[in-house]
């Protein structure tokens, strides 16, 4: 017998929400680590990944 219901159903919406959550969970522990700067390269022309490019990225957030 095949489900004929359109729209969303409680059943339905405790499969988004149990998928959900550890998602959102994994989102947010991720953005608080963080590597650490990688060695600078002097014959680079790029800019590069430093603690001054950290802290001047930092200052220019809203």
């Amino acid at each position: 017998m095949a489900d004929t219901t359109k729209g969303t159903t409680r059943r339905n919406f405790l499969k988004i929400a149990g998928t959900a959550v550890p998602g959102v969970v994994a989102v947010a522990a991720g953005g608080a680590a963080q590597a650490a700067p990688a060695e600078v390269d002097l014959a680079s022309q790029v800019m590069q990944d430093t603690e001054h490019t950290r802290a001047y990225l930092e200052s220019t957030r809203f």
